[in-house]
C-alpha cells in the first residue's frame, strides 16, 4: 500500500494528475499498478486523508489539491488536533499522576499490556484511544474525558493513519509505557515529560509523512513490488 500511495502521490504532485483530474477508475488503476482492489483503496484513502483528492460516490476520484499541506482526520486538521492535544493531554497527564486511583492504575496495565501483545493494527488502534481515554478519566475530571471523547474519532483516524503509514505502533506502545509508569509514581512532571514526548513524536512522523525525502523509486515508473 506505501508503495502504491507513494506512486499516486508522485504522480500528483508531479502533474502527471492536474488539480481537477479524476483518477483512473479503480480497475483500471489495478490493472496498471498490479495491486489487489483492497491494496488501492487503502492508498486512495490515505490520499484522501492527505488533502489530495476528494472520492464522489458514483463519480470517482478527483484530484483537489497538488501538494500535501494539513492532513484531514475527521473533521479536525492534523494541526488543530495537535494543538488542543498539547493544551489538553500534557496537563491531563500531570493530573491523573496526582490523582489516579488503583482502579485507574489497573485499567491502564491492562490495557497497555493488551496493546502490547496485539498484531492486529484495526484493533490496536481502538485501544489506542481508549488509553488516551483512559489517562483522561484518571484525571477525576469528567471536562477532560469529554474533550478525549469529542476528538476520538479523529483520534482513531490519526492513530490509523501513522500505524499504516508510519509504523508507529511499536513506539507508541513504549511511549505508553512511559506514561503509565510516571502515573504509577505519581510523578506529576513525568508525566507530563511523557505526554509530551509522546506527542512530539506523532508530530514528528506526521512531519515524515507529509513531507518525505525525495527518491529516484517514487519518479520512474510505478511502485516497487
Amino acid at each position: 500500500m506505501e508503495a502504491v500511495l507513494a506512486y499516486l502521490r508522485d504522480a500528483i504532485e508531479r502533474g502527471e494528475y492536474a488539480v481537477g483530474d479524476k483518477l483512473p477508475s479503480e480497475a483500471e488503476l489495478c490493472r496498471t499498478l498490479e495491486v489487489s482492489r483492497p491494496v488501492l483503496r487503502e492508498a486512495l484513502r490515505a490520499l484522501q486523508t492527505m488533502g489530495l483528492t476528494v472520492s464522489k460516490t458514483g463519480k470517482g476520484t478527483f484530484v483537489v489539491a497538488g501538494t500535501v499541506e494539513d492532513p484531514t482526520f475527521g473533521d479536525y486538521s492534523a494541526s488543530d488536533l495537535l494543538e488542543v492535544r498539547r493544551h489538553v493531554e500534557i496537563p491531563v497527564a500531570g493530573y491523573a499522576a496526582l490523582r489516579r486511583t488503583p482502579e485507574n492504575l489497573d485499567h491502564l496495565a491492562h490495557l497497555l499490556d493488551r496493546m502490547e501483545r496485539e498484531t492486529d493494527t484495526t484493533a490496536w488502534v481502538a485501544m489506542d484511544t481508549l488509553f488516551h481515554l483512559a489517562v483522561a478519566e484518571a484525571a477525576q475530571n469528567p471536562v477532560f474525558r469529554r474533550v478525549i471523547e469529542e476528538i476520538r474519532d479523529a483520534l482513531a483516524r490519526q492513530s490509523a493513519f501513522l500505524n499504516e503509514l508510519g509504523g508507529r505502533r511499536e513506539q507508541s506502545n513504549r511511549e505508553h509505557r512511559a506514561i503509565v509508569e510516571a502515573l504509577i509514581d505519581g510523578s506529576e512532571l513525568d508525566a507530563t515529560d511523557a505526554m509530551a514526548h509522546h506527542l512530539d513524536r506523532v508530530e514528528t512522523t506526521l512531519t515524515d509523512i507529509v513531507r518525505p525525502p525525495r527518491t529516484d523509486s517514487t519518479t520512474e515508473g510505478g511502485p516497487e513490488a
